[in-house]
């Protein structure tokens, strides 16, 4: 068996020590040691590791997380592209990779940061008697809405299952360790209860070019049920998730995203997709670390991002 490579290593033992640690911020810290670590002499050496790393990175298994892959690879590919625009600014190569050490260090205090900065930008839509409809967990959405208890918003929160892995649990206990009211549903009685909803919240695995998002498997149903209720569709996301894909549909979704092969019981496949693609013209509003987006602004920003 090959070793294990040191960036994977890094990238592990970072996540174990920050259970509830972001994937983006661990993909970050272990190319960051890499750089700190490697003894490449020029930005050109720098530039074949980084991508080699990178790659190493985006070959790892995620075992019932494949969505995780979209996120290591938007950051991957801001980290490799900040290196490029540092390499320009600082001429010398010791003072660039110093920098690009120091600003990396830094992404994972901005990382919890935003997400503190995501609740503010959410308060303001989380109005007392709301009913608020949330399908999957995401540490994000969980934060929203424990910030706005916290702030005396009372409210509740109607919770999917999230079938298979069944992850509505860990959010309706979080909300309630939080003490938010929960009611929980079968993923297809979203239709039964929109009406009692006031607002449908979701996190998102990705948030693509065209302000569509990929995220856990019904999350378009959820989105498309809103839509004709006309009920605000939601998104909370970091802006580290923004990714420069353009899919137009679920079978344009990267590899690690499409479904897996069917298992067979008695004879009958059972087909498990793992995420869907959620268009831009169902979701109503990104509310970010970067402020409260339209989905039609997620380009501008991306520009911004890696030009």
């Amino acid at each position: 068996m090959a070793e294990e490579a040191e960036v994977v290593r890094n990238f592990k033992e970072w996540m174990e020590k920050n259970e509830k640690g972001a994937i983006a911020v661990a993909a970050i810290h272990a190319l960051t040691t890499m750089i700190k670590n490697s003894g490449a002499s020029t930005i050109m050496e720098l530039e074949i590791l980084l991508k080699a790393a990178q790659e190493q990175l985006q070959e790892m298994k995620f075992e019932g997380q494949r969505s995780k892959v979209i996120q290591l690879t938007a950051a991957c590919e801001l980290f490799a592209r900040h290196v490029t625009r540092t390499a320009l600014d600082i001429g010398d190569f010791e003072a660039c990779k110093q920098r690009l050490i120091e600003r990396g260090m830094r992404f994972a205090e901005q990382a919890d940061v935003s997400r503190a900065v995501i609740a503010e930008n959410a308060r303001p839509f989380i109005r007392d008697g709301m009913a608020i409809l949330v399908h999957g967990y995401s540490n994000v959405v969980c934060g929203c809405l424990q910030h706005a208890a916290k702030s005396g918003v009372r409210f509740k929160v109607i919770v999917t299952q999230g079938q298979p892995e069944c992850v509505g649990f860990k959010t309706a206990s979080t909300l309630q360790e939080a003490g938010i009211p929960v009611d929980m549903i079968l993923d297809t009685a979203v239709g039964y209860v929109i009406q009692e909803v006031d607002m449908v919240l979701t996190g998102a695995a990705g948030v693509c070019e065209s302000g569509g998002i990929i995220n856990k498997i019904g999350t378009f149903q959820v989105a498309a049920i809103a839509k004709e209720a006309k009920k605000p569709f939601c998104v909370a996301s970091e802006s580290y998730k923004f990714c420069r894909l353009y899919p137009l549909s679920p079978t344009d979704l990267p590899d690690a995203e499409k479904e897996p092969t069917p298992r067979v019981e008695q004879g009958i496949k059972i087909r498990q997709p793992p995420s869907d693609f959620t268009p831009p013209s169902h979701i109503t509003l990104l509310l970010t670390d970067i402020g409260v987006l339209t989905p039609s602004a997620v380009s501008d920003e991306l520009i911004k991002l890696y030009y």
